[in-house]
């Protein structure tokens, strides 16, 4: 007989094995993101005080990487019109958070919005994961979003 825990076990890993995520909007190539397919960007790691206020190790890729393979206007051509776009980021249970593209490009910011997948060391726990943006020098951590499942790049209108 198999214990619940095991089964539990297991089909955690499953969901964080077939989970993806979607960046979609404003963008010259829709990209549809499962977890293996991180393992070809650069990884990143920060060290940052969770919500519970303990010190935590985040793993995982940076949110600009992602968006510049989506063909997302970034760096020099982020200028103009452009600057009116903003990252709407999406969880599972509808919580909704907004990012300007200015806040994630490294030519107007020294922030480095990360996309988590790991937390100290281990895949993100059920209910925070698979994949969770850290913003570590957000004085509030309400834009953390976890169980992120899309990303859109959305133009503002007036």
């Amino acid at each position: 007989m198999i214990s619940s825990l095991a089964v539990f076990l297991s089909q955690s890993c499953f969901s964080q094995n077939t989970a993806s995520l979607s960046i979609t909007g404003e963008v010259a190539a829709p990209l549809e993101i499962k977890m293996q397919d991180l393992a070809a960007y650069k990884q990143v790691s920060q060290k940052v005080k969770d919500r519970d206020g303990k010190e935590h190790e985040f793993k995982g890729v940076a949110l600009i990487d992602l968006l510049q393979k989506a063909g997302v206007t970034t760096g020099a051509k982020l200028r103009g019109e452009n600057l009116a776009k903003y990252i709407l980021i999406t969880a599972a249970d509808g919580y909704e958070v907004i990012y300007s593209l200015a806040e994630v490009d490294p030519e107007f910011t020294d922030e480095l919005i990360l996309l988590a997948t790991e937390k100290d060391g281990q895949p993100l726990p059920s209910g925070e994961g698979p994949f969770r943006i850290i913003a570590q020098h957000d004085k509030k951590p309400a834009r953390w979003i976890r169980e992120v499942r899309s990303i859109k790049v959305v133009f503002a209108k007036n």
